[in-house]
């Protein structure tokens, strides 16, 4: 069986640090990884508008800002098939087929279904595409018969839906979908990064976000606005490490060698660490060591991008030969379902000469 991926984003804005460490840094090693066969970087544009149906301009214009963060991270159109959802109209349809596999229940229970409905105050006035669409979620990736998901903590209820709709559909018409597997980061902290804020999730909505393609001063005063431990007040008073936002952009991001660059005080993470639970060292002194560590890793970044923006129309033409080459390999497991399904009427030449002899007799 080949080895596939498919994983994507929402456009509703430009991508942050926190998709970076939680998704599109590994998908980038995954892809020069050469362990795959194919894979296929998506963007949610349809899925987008569930919840902006009456804004599509913020989705329209955010198509080129996410192909931008994923160009600028080092996805190669070479390696990576990067297309656009509602191009490939097939998703739809196979979305169709998949909800009368799933109860209204089911999707009530879905753990990221209900912290998203919240978080949006949606209450009793749920656009009914955004409470189905986990649904199209599983349509996605089927579509592309995709074996791994890499993706972020929060969507792991997601593909375990995905999961229960393939097992169904194979039960009831026979083997005919694959089910994935899951692929959550390496590094814990990368799971889910918290927001500048301290709040749980980095959130375009929520304004707590630091963004790939912001430049060094932008970056810096979120840093400096960072929240820390609130009972650090004095610089000789020992500080918390746990639930320190600070700390925890340093394990997502950090690298001994910057130390060696930026704080030869320390030799590595722990020894900072160390220090600051006991007392004696300051948050300015740590925001700034971050600021430095982010700017390292972002810095390559925004220079690949000032190059890509130059070139817009190279975007647009890798979006549009993605969206084609993805559409036929969606069309292609869409008459495998309709097959299974026995929904393939003209295809079905049994079926016809059946109803022809029956008829004409």
């Amino acid at each position: 069986m080949k080895k596939i991926i498919l994983t994507g984003d929402r456009p509703t804005g430009r991508l942050h640090v926190g998709h970076y460490v939680g998704s599109l840094k590994r998908r980038v090693e995954l892809q020069n990884s050469g362990e795959f066969d194919d894979i296929y970087i998506m963007i949610a544009d349809a899925q987008a508008l569930t919840d902006n149906a009456d804004n599509p301009d913020k989705v329209r214009e955010n198509i080129i800002e996410v192909a931008l963060d994923y160009l600028s991270c080092g996805l190669d159109p070479a390696k990576s098939t990067l297309f656009i959802q509602s191009y490939v109209q097939e998703l739809t349809e196979l979305t169709f087929y998949y909800s009368n596999l799933v109860t209204v229940s089911r999707l009530q229970r879905n753990p990221t279904v209900k912290s998203e409905i919240q978080m949006r105050n949606f209450e009793a006035s749920i656009p009914v595409g955004f409470f189905t669409y986990p649904i199209s979620q599983a349509a996605d990736i089927t579509a592309f018969k995709a074996t791994t998901v890499p993706v972020g903590e929060d969507q792991l209820p997601m593909l375990e839906q995905t999961r229960e709709i393939v097992r169904k559909f194979n039960q009831t018409y026979g083997d005919t979908l694959v089910e994935p597997e899951i692929l959550l980061p390496d590094n814990e902290a990368c799971l889910r990064l918290p927001g500048i804020d301290g709040k749980a999730k980095m959130s375009k909505s929520l304004g707590n976000c630091i963004y790939l393609a912001e430049d060094e001063k932008d970056v810096q005063k979120k840093v400096m606005s960072m929240y820390t431990d609130p009972n650090h007040i004095r610089v000789q008073d020992p500080g918390q490490v746990e639930g320190n936002t600070v700390f925890t952009y340093l394990d997502a991001f950090c690298k001994d060698e910057y130390f060696a660059e930026y704080l030869p005080d320390y030799a590595n993470l722990d020894e900072l660490k160390e220090h600051y639970r006991r007392g004696g060292l300051g948050d300015v002194k740590v925001k700034r060591f971050l600021n430095a560590v982010l700017n390292e890793e972002l810095s390559p970044i925004r220079a690949r991008r000032k190059e890509y923006e130059k070139d817009i129309a190279y975007v647009y033409d890798v979006l549009k030969a993605g969206s084609e080459k993805a559409r036929a390999v969606a069309a292609q497991t869409l008459e495998e379902v309709k097959a299974s399904m026995r929904i393939n009427y003209f295809d079905d030449e049994e079926l016809i000469k059946k109803h022809i002899q029956k008829y004409q007799k």
